[in-house]
């Protein structure tokens, strides 16, 4: 199969149309079947083209990249472990813990962790309160 970028001379439709082969184009034009299906004319041209390259080092790239991602989220997952066993999860209350401990002198065992709004840190950020942003991922093997 082979595909071709057609004009219409009458209307100037660009539109894309397959082929069995480059042949069966030609047979079709000489016998006048092909034919603009927006205005319906018979001056139907074939457009300058560029050719398709296949790029064989595209899939080695693609497994590189696939095996980059593989490694941030390993470390991502290594990170998250870490952050698991030694710091407390405070789910959605992390800015009023962060502000606890912080205003109250409130000295924990373990650091927190949790989620908070994009204001909620920024608030905390204004008020000096350090917290940093870790991207969570879901441990699937898919």
């Amino acid at each position: 199969m082979i595909k071709y970028k057609l004009a219409c001379k009458n209307c100037n439709l660009t539109f894309d149309s397959w082929f069995a082969t480059s042949n069966e184009y030609e047979k079709l034009k000489k016998k006048k079947l092909l034919n603009c299906h927006n205005c319906n004319s018979r001056e139907v041209d074939k457009t300058v083209m560029s050719p398709k390259i296949i790029n064989y080092g595209f899939n080695e790239k693609l497994k590189e990249k696939s095996q980059n991602i593989k490694n941030i989220k390993k470390t991502l997952q290594e990170y998250q472990k870490f952050i698991k066993n030694n710091f407390k999860y405070v789910g959605k209350n992390f800015a009023y813990e962060a502000r606890s401990i912080h205003y109250n002198d409130k000295k924990e065992q373990k650091g927190i962790y949790g989620s908070a709004s994009k204001k909620d840190l920024k608030e905390l950020k204004e008020e000096g309160i350090d917290a940093q942003i870790i991207p969570w991922v879901e441990n699937k093997s898919n």
